[in-house]
C-alpha cells in the first residue's frame, strides 16, 4: 500500500494536478516570460523615461525622437517576436503530430530552406511576383519543399529517418543554390543574406497588421482540427477504423503548418530552431494531449523569440538591427538540441549498411581501371583545355607554361581534397554502419571549419599549417559529441544525423554572427566558405597534397577493420580486435581527413556521402575496392568541379564547392530515392 501516492497528503493532489496541466511546461514557460520581461524593461529604460511610456504607446509626440522610435520600431518589434515565435511553436507541433516524426520541424523537413530560396529566385529574376505578395511566393517555395522532401522518403513510408535525411538534403541543396545566387549577383542579393538569416527589426505597424489576419486564420484552421489531428497520432488501421478522413486531415494539417513556416519567412526570414525547440520543450515539459501541446509551444516559442531578441538588443542596441536575431535562436537552440537528444524517445532504427541488395563486380580492378581512366582523361581536360580570348582552345607547350603556373595547383588541391573527403566518408559509414553517415551530414566539416574559424579570429598570423592543426582539432571534437550522442542509442541514424544538424546550424549560426560584425576576416571566411579554389597557390596544393598522400599510405593499415566493423562489435571483438583502439584510431584519421579537405573546399559538398555510394553501387563490395573506388570518384567529382567553375561562365568563376554541391545534390537525391 506505500506505492498507492492517493494515501500520501499531498501527493495524491499533485500527481492529480500534474496529470491534468504540464507544470513542467507551464514553469519553463513563466521562467522564459519573465527573463524577457525583466530585459524588454531594460531596453525600454535605455530609450525612454518611464513617465512616457504610457504616452509612447498609446500617442506619441512626434517631436519627440525617442517615442517615435519607441512606438513605430520598439513596440512593432516586440509584437512580431511573439507572433512568430508562437507561430513557429505552433507549426512545429503540428508538423511532428501530422508526420508522427518527433524530429520534424521548418528546419529539418527543409520548409523555410524552400520559402527562403523562393523569395530569393524572385526577388532576381521575377521581381513582379513580389507585387502580388510575398507569403504566396514563400508559400510556392515552402510546398515545393515539402513535396521534394516526401517525393524522396515516401518509398520508406514517411519514417522519421527518412524524412529527416531527405530534408537535410533538400536544405542544403536550396542553400547551395542561394549562395550560388548570391556569388553570381552579390550586388541584388547581399542585403537578402542578411535579411534571410531572421532580422525583426521594424520601421512601423505594417508587418505586425500584416501577419495577424494570416497566422491568426492558420491556428484558427488548426484549433477546429485539434480532435482529428490526435487521431493521426494513432496507426493508420486505427485511425481509418474510427471513419477518420487520413489524407483529408494529414494534407490540411500540413498545409496549416507550411502556410505559417511560410508567412514568418515572407515577412522576417528565417528564424532557427525555435519551432523544433518549443515542440520539444513542450512534450518534455509533461503536454502529453495534443491540445495541451499546441498551447503550451505556442506560448514557449513566443516566450523564446521575444527573450532572444530583446537578448539581441542589449547586445547591440536597442535599434540594433545588424545581428540578425534568427542566428542568435540558432547559436542557442544547437546546444539546447544536443542537450535534448539523449532524452528524446525517437525509438530505434538499426543501421543498415549492408541491407540493400547490390550487384557485385566480379572484375574490380577492370571497373576501378575505367574510373581511373576517366580521371586521367578529366584531369586532361582541366589542365589543356579552357575557354580564352578567342574561344574553347586546348593549349600546348610555351602557351601552356604560364597557364599551368594557375592550373594546376587548383586542379590537384581540388583532385586531393575530394579523394580525402570520399575516404572519410566510407570509414565513418564502416565505423557506425549507417549508410548515411559523412563529414558533412554527421558535422564533422562544420566542426573542422569551427577551428579554422577559431584561429582565424584569435591568432594574428594564422598560416596554412596553423589553420589544419586547428581544423583537425575541431573535426576531432565535433566526431567525439556526435558519436558520445549516439552511442546511447547504438548509433541510431536518427541521433547520428540530428546531432549533425545542431552541429552544423551552430556553425552556420556563428558565421552569421561574424558576418553581422562587418569584420574583413568574416567575409574572407564566407568566400571560403563556397569552397573556393582560387586563392590556392603552389606552396598551399603541395601542403594539399602532401597531406593526402601520406593518409593514403596508412589507409591501407585500416582496411581489415573496415571489413569488419559493420558485421558489429560482439563479432569484432570475438575476432580479437580492439575494438576501443580501432574506433579511436579510425576517427583520428577521418578527422584528418576531414580537415585538410575541408580547407581547400569548404564544410559542405556531399562528397564523404555520396562517392561510397556510388562506389558501391558499381559493385566494389568490400573495404580496400570500395575505398580505392570512392577515392576515385570523390577526386573526378572535385575536378570535374574546379573544371567547370572555371569555365562556365568565363571570366568569372563559381567556387568548386559549389559546383560540386549543386551537382551532387541531385545525384544525393537519386540515391535517397532508390535506397
Amino acid at each position: 500500500m506505500s506505492g498507492d501516492t492517493s494515501l500520501v497528503p499531498g501527493r495524491g493532489a499533485t500527481a492529480r494536478l500534474s496529470d491534468k496541466y504540464p507544470l513542467g511546461a507551464i514553469l519553463l514557460c513563466v521562467v522564459l516570460l519573465g527573463a524577457a520581461a525583466v530585459a524588454t524593461l531594460s531596453n525600454l529604460v535605455v530609450q525612454l523615461p518611464p513617465a512616457l511610456w504610457l504616452d509612447a504607446l498609446a500617442s506619441p509626440d512626434i517631436d519627440d525622437m525617442r517615442q517615435v522610435l519607441v512606438h513605430y520600431a520598439f513596440l512593432p518589434r516586440l509584437a512580431v517576436s511573439l507572433l512568430c515565435g508562437a507561430a513557429l511553436g505552433l507549426a512545429g507541433t503540428v508538423l511532428q503530430q501530422v508526420l508522427r516524426n518527433p524530429l520534424a520541424s521548418p528546419e529539418t523537413i527543409g520548409v523555410s530552406a524552400g520559402a527562403h530560396l523562393a523569395l530569393a529566385l524572385a526577388t532576381l529574376l521575377a521581381p513582379s511576383l513580389l507585387a502580388y505578395g510575398r507569403e504566396w511566393v514563400a508559400l510556392a517555395g515552402a510546398f515545393t519543399a515539402v513535396a521534394a522532401v516526401f517525393a524522396l522518403s515516401w518509398h520508406k513510408g514517411l519514417s522519421p529517418l527518412s524524412v529527416v535525411l531527405a530534408g537535410l538534403v533538400v536544405s542544403l541543396y536550396a542553400g547551395a543554390i542561394g549562395a550560388a545566387l548570391v556569388v553570381l549577383r552579390h550586388e541584388w542579393l547581399a542585403s537578402l543574406f542578411i535579411w534571410g538569416a531572421g532580422s525583426l527589426g521594424q520601421q512601423d505597424w505594417s508587418k505586425t497588421l500584416w501577419l495577424l489576419p494570416r497566422l491568426g486564420g492558420a491556428a484558427l484552421l488548426i484549433g477546429l482540427m485539434v480532435r482529428p489531428l490526435t487521431l493521426l497520432g494513432l496507426d493508420d488501421e486505427g485511425a481509418r477504423s474510427l471513419g477518420v478522413p487520413l489524407g483529408a486531415y494529414r494534407f490540411a494539417g500540413l498545409a496549416a503548418a507550411v502556410a505559417l513556416i511560410a508567412f514568418v519567412v515572407a515577412a522576417v526570414g528565417v528564424i532557427g530552431f525555435v519551432g523544433l525547440a518549443a515542440a520539444t520543450l513542450a512534450r518534455i515539459g509533461g503536454a502529453r494531449r495534443l491540445g495541451q501541446q499546441l498551447v503550451m509551444a505556442s506560448l514557449i516559442g513566443a516566450a523564446l523569440l521575444w527573450a532572444a531578441d530583446q537578448g539581441v538588443q542589449i547586445a547591440t542596441g536597442p535599434q540594433g538591427d545588424l545581428l540578425p536575431t534568427g542566428a542568435m535562436t540558432a547559436l542557442l537552440g544547437a546546444p539546447l538540441l544536443l542537450w535534448l537528444l539523449p532524452r528524446l524517445a525517437l525509438g530505434l532504427e538499426t543501421p543498415a549498411l549492408g541491407s540493400e541488395r547490390l550487384p557485385r563486380a566480379r572484375h574490380s580492378a577492370l571497373v576501378l581501371a575505367v574510373i581511373g581512366g576517366v580521371l586521367l582523361l578529366l584531369l586532361g581536360l582541366a589542365l589543356l583545355y579552357a575557354p580564352g580570348p578567342h574561344g574553347w582552345a586546348f593549349a600546348f607547350g610555351d602557351q601552356l607554361q604560364p597557364l599551368l603556373s594557375w592550373r594546376l595547383p587548383r586542379v590537384s588541391a581540388a583532385l586531393a581534397a575530394g579523394a580525402m573527403l570520399a575516404l572519410a566518408g566510407l570509414m565513418m559509414q564502416r565505423l557506425t554502419g549507417n549508410p548515411m553517415a559523412s563529414p558533412e551530414v554527421l558535422g564533422i566539416s562544420a566542426g573542422a571549419a569551427l577551428g579554422m574559424m577559431v584561429a582565424l579570429f584569435s591568432l594574428s598570423d594564422a598560416g596554412r599549417p596553423v589553420q589544419t592543426a586547428a581544423a583537425t582539432i575541431g573535426a576531432f571534437a565535433a566526431l567525439l559529441v556526435t558519436l558520445a550522442i549516439g552511442r546511447r542509442a547504438a548509433y541510431a541514424p536518427e541521433r547520428l544525423l540530428l546531432a549533425g544538424v545542431a552541429l552544423t546550424a551552430l556553425f552556420d549560426a556563428l558565421i552569421l554572427v561574424l558576418t553581422a560584425t562587418g569584420d574583413p576576416r568574416a567575409m574572407l571566411l564566407l568566400n571560403w566558405l563556397t569552397g573556393s579554389t582560387y586563392g590556392v597557390d603552389a606552396n598551399s596544393a603541395l601542403l594539399t597534397s602532401t597531406i593526402a598522400f601520406c593518409l593514403f599510405l596508412a589507409a591501407p593499415l585500416f582496411m581489415r577493420w573496415l571489413d569488419m566493423l559493420p558485421l558489429g562489435s560482439a563479432t569484432v571483438q570475438s575476432l580479437g580486435v580492439n575494438l576501443r583502439a580501432t574506433r579511436l584510431l579510425v576517427l583520428l584519421m577521418v578527422a584528418a581527413l576531414t580537415a585538410a579537405s575541408t580547407l581547400v573546399v569548404g564544410p559542405l559538398t556531399f562528397i564523404g556521402l555520396m562517392a561510397p555510394h556510388l562506389a558501391r553501387r558499381l559493385g566494389l563490395s568490400r573495404a580496400l575496392p570500395q575505398a580505392v573506388g570512392a577515392v576515385l570518384v570523390g577526386a573526378l567529382i572535385m575536378v570535374c568541379a574546379d573544371w567547370v567553375g572555371r569555365t562556365a561562365i568565363f571570366p568569372r568563376q563559381i567556387p568548386a564547392g559549389l559546383v560540386a554541391t549543386l551537382i551532387g545534390g541531385p545525384v544525393l537525391m537519386w540515391l535517397l530515392r532508390r535506397r
